[in-house]
């Protein structure tokens, strides 16, 4: 087929009307129509946030099956990729991937997703980055980049606000504009600005009533009008009720194919003047950009070296692994030790990935207690499966008490205990929401009791969502947050405990004491079709802080082998950026990873409710031991910006702003304030605004107050007047000035407020010449 110029779709128009309409549906379940007429190719598309999914062709008219998948690397999903906080990292991984896709025929790979955690319940958490939007953006904008920089189109998703799975298909997050727009939003604008990617998914609920597929506020209005996006929504898989309305709204793609049902639903909808003719031609003019940019080659014969594509996947697993604690130094394990008891199934049979449709099978499989033995030089490792797991297919089931009961008498024979501990694949999936954060009793019952024989414990967790470590984490001295790694997540593991790899990363969620300590606890998943985001911006560490609450583990935490220190901080405004400087000093005996993370707090004196801190920026570096460097963290003035919903835009207030540098959300090491000049305000004062809003606003204020200046003058009042006293000032503060207008001898009478309104405005406006500056 002859190579066409992605940016002149003009030879769609050409086709049919009938033509046109199959162009915006899929025409299997991964792949898309092709015209031949207007040299529009067909595009196939993968499940594939963390590798490929890819479903083989099962030979009934092109349809695919999805219940087999060719092999693929499993890189570790995006619960621990986040751990890493390394964009570069993330964004090497995404390139692999988009090698494996080349070599496979597929242009377009279903990722990343980038949905906030605003809950440790929700059954797809596995898949996601963070409960901080800037995470989410910069890892999940690194992908977008690393898979678009090597030719294979990114399919950025679940727009938007797709935080649970109960009622995932018919439930509506109903949202204030202030948090959709700071915490739910704000990734993908970032990555949607920034790294402009090829498509979007539209997630399956709706927003504030409306299906996600059939909003026109969100698909066009923001999506397009604010963010300037340029490539095609598609929808999820069956997330579609109303084609027509889907297509008015902005998404241009249903997927999967309906057989052509739904196409005739456009063509009808087009002849009886329904549906606008340009509608579906502007949507065909954005399908065919889309599908000869993303036109991959033809399938190769091999996929080049998996082994590299392995090691690049345990390369991203060291640095995803998070030391929750090591007291004592137990860690790492000494092969001078011994014996070391390898306890858990989890060890023996990993859990490497989430459930649903990002599964993945694995190119190889590393498994933790083969790696660890590999480790372990001079140490003898053995082992006991200590509870029922799925386990290998041709073992013959053993009794709870049993596998317990061996687990602890090797334990008590030990040196030192690793307990691999997690949630079985039935407790988090795509498709349902858990019902807990516990681990099985049956596991607690055996550390405990592997306690009372043995203090010298290791606790490996394997997780895809956040699991409750209190309070058994005080008697614990070691604590490995492993998350689910990937294929090669059992080398890792063993490199991290045994010391060849030094841990650096950092928790992108909080763990906390108790479920009930969420701030979306008492609204998620909410009741009969509707879950109300009732905690606002308060989402992770932003709820936990503004409560006052304590944690097992904060936002960012994660040790390391070695110890840093944090001297000094310079903040410097350079236009539009706050140049964030600070020394970081490698103050142990081993080499390590640091992330610097850079928070930000409002003004003191501000009249918004905001978060205690919020993070605003982070960069990792490497130090040898006694090393010091310098990290520079930029931070954009709009970054400092928070959602006015009464502006219906985002404003950043001026004041006296707290820039803090740490380890974590709860470990801060050092700070510096910056002055920061304000956004002029747009808003227009009427008689309904209140005494509060005029006098602080920027003009309207000195203009009132003068007012009452002039007013008490020319009664000839003595005394301080209702504004100079603090309590009538405080009591009138919240009244709309327009009732004050009606008070008897009011500086500004009824008829007089649309005047003071039109000099407000007239000033606002004006230039500094104008306005006496």
């Amino acid at each position: 087929m002859t190579q066409q110029d992605p940016s002149s779709p003009s030879t769609a128009i050409a086709l049919s009307l009938a033509e046109r309409a199959s162009l915006t549906s899929g025409a299997g379940d991964f792949v898309t129509h092709e015209s031949v007429v207007a040299a529009v190719p067909a595009v196939t598309v993968s499940d594939g946030p963390h590798g490929l999914r890819l479903p083989k062709e099962s030979g009934d008219g092109g349809q695919l099956d999805l219940h087999s998948a060719a092999p693929a690397t499993c890189f570790p999903p995006a619960v621990a990729l986040g751990s890493s906080w390394n964009p570069d990292l993330a964004e090497q991984v995404a390139g692999a991937i988009a090698a494996e896709a080349v070599a496979h025929g597929v242009g377009v790979v279903l990722g990343p997703g980038i949905n906030i955690k605003r809950s440790p319940l929700c059954g797809r958490n596995f898949e996601y980055f963070s409960e901080d939007p800037l995470v989410s953006a910069e890892l999940g904008g690194a992908m977008v980049r690393g898979l678009q920089n090597a030719g294979v189109g990114a399919a950025l998703k679940h727009y938007a606000a797709n935080n649970q799975e109960t009622d995932r298909m018919r439930v509506s997050a109903d949202i204030d504009e202030r948090p959709l727009r700071e915490i739910y939003l704000r990734a993908f604008e970032r990555v949607v600005r920034r790294e402009r990617p090829w498509s979007v998914m539209a997630s399956y609920n709706g927003v504030n009533g409306v299906p996600v597929s059939e909003n026109s506020r969100l698909l066009t209005g923001i999506l397009r009008g604010e963010w300037g996006f340029d490539g095609i929504v598609m929808s999820d898989w069956g997330a579609v009720r109303d084609r027509v309305a889907a297509l008015r709204a902005g998404l241009d793609l249903q997927m999967p194919g309906t057989g052509g049902r739904t196409d005739r639903e456009v063509v009808a909808a087009v002849e009886s003047g329904a549906l606008d003719r340009a509608v579906l031609d502007r949507a065909v003019d954005r399908l065919v950009r889309f599908a000869r940019r993303t036109t991959a080659p033809a399938p190769s014969p091999g996929v080049g070296d998996a082994a590299v594509r392995h090691r690049l996947a345990g390369l991203a697993a060291d640095q995803c692994i998070v030391l929750l604690k090591n007291e004592s130094a137990l860690l790492p394990l000494d092969p001078a030790t011994g014996s070391v008891a390898v306890i858990g199934e989890l060890a023996r049979t990993p859990r490497f990935q989430g459930a649903g449709s990002s599964q993945v099978t694995p190119t190889r499989l590393d498994v933790p207690l083969d790696s660890l033995r590999e480790q372990a030089e001079g140490a003898h490792v053995r082992f006991a499966a200590g509870y029922p797991f799925p386990g290998p297919e041709d073992e013959p089931e053993t009794d709870a008490g049993q596998l317990a009961e061996q687990a602890v008498r090797l334990a008590e024979d030990s040196g030192a205990v690793v307990l691999f501990l997690g949630l079985p694949p039935q407790d988090e999936s795509e498709g349902f929401d858990r019902d807990h954060i516990d681990l099985p009793a049956a596991q607690i019952s055996l550390l405990e009791r592997i306690l009372s024989v043995n203090s010298r414990v290791v606790v490996v967790l394997s997780n895809g969502g956040v699991v409750r470590t209190a309070p058994w984490q005080e008697q614990v001295p070691a604590l490995v947050e492993g998350w689910l790694l990937g294929q090669a997540g059992g080398g890792a593991i063993a490199r991290v405990l045994f010391g060849t790899v030094n841990p650096s990363g950092k928790l992108a969620e909080t763990i906390p004491l108790r479920l009930e300590d969420s701030p979306s606890h008492l609204s998620f998943p909410g009741e009969e079709g509707r879950a109300r985001y009732g905690e606002g911006i308060f989402v992770g560490y932003r709820g936990y802080d503004a409560g006052r609450r304590e944690v097992a583990f904060p936002f960012g935490h994660g040790l390391s082998y070695t110890t840093f220190g944090y001297r000094g901080m310079d903040v410097t405004e350079a236009g539009e950026t706050l140049r964030v400087a600070v020394t970081v000093t490698n103050t142990g005996s081993r080499a390590g990873r640091e992330v610097v993370q850079i928070y930000g707090s409002g003004p003191a004196d501000s009249r918004i409710l905001r978060p205690l801190r919020e993070l605003r920026g982070f960069a990792s570096l490497f130090l040898e031991p006694g090393e010091s460097r310098d990290v520079v963290v930029e931070l954009a003035r709009h970054d400092l910006a928070y959602f006015s919903e009464r502006e219906n835009g985002w404003k950043v207030e001026g004041g006296t702003y707290l820039i803090e540098a740490g380890a974590s959300s709860r470990d801060i090491r050092t700070s510096a304030e910056v002055t920061v000049q304000g956004d002029p305000s747009g808003l227009r004062l009427t008689g309904r605004n209140t005494l509060a809003e005029w006098l602080g606003h920027p003009v309207g204020g000195p203009l009132l107050l003068d007012r009452f200046a002039r007013a008490r003058s020319d009664a000839s009042q003595e005394g301080p007047g209702a504004m100079a006293d603090p309590v009538m000032r405080r009591f009138l503060a919240d009244v709309p000035l327009d009732v004050i207008c009606e008070f008897p001898q009011s500086p500004v009478p009824p008829e007089g407020l649309a005047e003071l309104s039109d000099a407000v405005e007239a000033r606002r406006t004006a230039g500094p010449a104008e306005r006496g500056v």
